[in-house]
């Protein structure tokens, strides 16, 4: 796999948009995460939905977040503005999750969930694209990693509040989604301030420096840049992330496991804390080291962790093993989500970085739903065992189509 023409790229400073952004994502997960974790309880305790209903709620959250990723990417290369769409993203999530406390039956929990999935499709391509816009080539593995780093760290801190109020006042889902609220404005604050469209990678003043519009930036320029090929090694990476994907079910079954193997409601909280922060700490290393090694062994370890872990939640028979299930697993996700983003960013030119991001998060995020659908269906009819099966064998399939790769060394890597 090449490496970085830049091998100083790694030293030098990040930019502002990439702390900007994983600020914003720090607080919003703080937010998010403080219900993740509480949700599936909510709804199997207080509202007495089924797994399959649970399967139904977020399988077409995600499915709608994904079909939304796919025209923000593409829109956001158009108009080659990222920041507006981050904002509406964000905004529309932080101001309905409170709602989740008003609800008294599980389809107005999936008309909340909806609405919130909407503005995480609406954001998410955007603000990515404008991550690998903001960076060179030499620290993209690092900019992602950092983002993941601190969008993980929220989703660390959110189950600690979440189970200090669980605590305090004797497992009141209800208050948990109320607080919510106060980190969500914070992350929408932080970016009306302080992020701004970055002038690369959108076609913004790409002709050098003298800060004027070129060629590059003429309306036939960019109706050139949207009609450029994604290319077939891009096209093979979906490929195989989708395949994963429908797999890849609402970590809410993982939840709901854990409670079922008896771990009492207060510390289901905890557990999905000692997730977030092996995830959180671990992203950065893991990007970084993307860019030295590559992305395609990482993405084909993620995937392998991920069918171990599935199978270790199957297997599963005491509630301490839920422990350090939770903490492997934040390993597979620090191994893959900016990985991932990051390698799409190597493969495509760089006016279509919002519509192949877009893409591929639309492409896993519908898959989410027949995913989620069927580990609802299984874990109903035949046990929880084989909708953890499931899930690995098709990690499995995904990793094989990996370690297939079926293209040169250059096509793997930085670009």
């Amino acid at each position: 796999m090449p490496q970085s023409d830049d091998p100083a790229g790694n030293r030098r400073r990040l930019p502002r948009n990439v702390w900007v952004a994983g600020l914003a994502s720090l607080f919003t997960d703080i937010s998010s995460e403080m219900i993740v974790p509480v949700l599936p309880l909510f709804l199997t305790g207080v509202l007495a939905a089924s797994p399959a209903s649970i399967g139904l709620i977020e399988g077409v959250a995600e499915a709608t977040a994904s079909l939304l990723k796919v025209v923000s990417g593409w829109w956001s290369d158009r108009v080659r503005r990222r920041k507006p769409f981050m904002l509406f993203g964000y905004g529309l999530s932080n101001l309905i999750k409170p709602l989740f406390a008003l609800a008294q039956s599980w389809p107005q929990v999936l008309v909340i969930r909806f609405a919130d999935r909407f503005g995480k499709g609406v954001r998410g391509a955007p603000r990515d694209a404008l991550i690998a816009d903001s960076v060179d080539a030499s620290q993209r593995g690092r900019a992602f990693g950092v983002h993941r780093m601190m969008d993980t760290l929220g989703a660390a801190i959110g189950p600690l509040v979440s189970f200090a109020i669980l605590m305090a006042f004797q497992d009141d889902y209800r208050r948990v989604f109320w607080w919510s609220a106060l980190p969500g404005v914070v992350s929408v604050v932080v970016l009306s301030l302080w992020l701004r469209d970055s002038r690369r990678g959108t076609g913004r003043h790409d002709d050098g420096a003298t800060g004027h519009d070129g060629p590059e930036n003429r309306p036939d320029a960019a109706e050139a840049r949207a009609a450029r090929p994604l290319g077939p090694a891009f096209t093979w990476l979906a490929v195989v992330a989708t395949l994963f994907a429908l797999g890849n079910s609402s970590d809410a079954f993982l939840i709901l496991r854990a409670r079922d193997l008896g771990l009492p409601a207060a510390l289901v909280p905890v557990a999905y804390f000692s997730f977030n922060a092996v995830y959180s700490l671990t992203s950065w290393p893991a990007g970084s080291w993307s860019d030295r090694i590559g992305r395609r062994p990482l993405l084909i370890a993620g995937y392998l962790f991920f069918a171990a872990i599935y199978v270790g939640f199957a297997r599963a028979t005491q509630a301490w093993h839920v422990w350090p299930l939770f903490a492997f697993y934040g390993l597979y996700y620090a191994a893959t989500e900016g990985v991932q983003k990051a390698m799409v960013a190597d493969l495509v030119p760089a006016g279509r970085r919002g519509t192949a991001i877009g893409l591929v998060n639309g492409l896993t995020g519908l898959a989410t739903l027949p995913a989620s659908l069927a580990a609802g269906l299984l874990w109903q009819r035949f046990g929880f065992g084989w909708s953890f099966y499931y899930g690995a064998a098709a990690a499995l399939a995904a990793a094989l189509g990996l370690l297939v790769w079926p293209f040169g060394r250059r096509a793997e890597g930085v670009q």
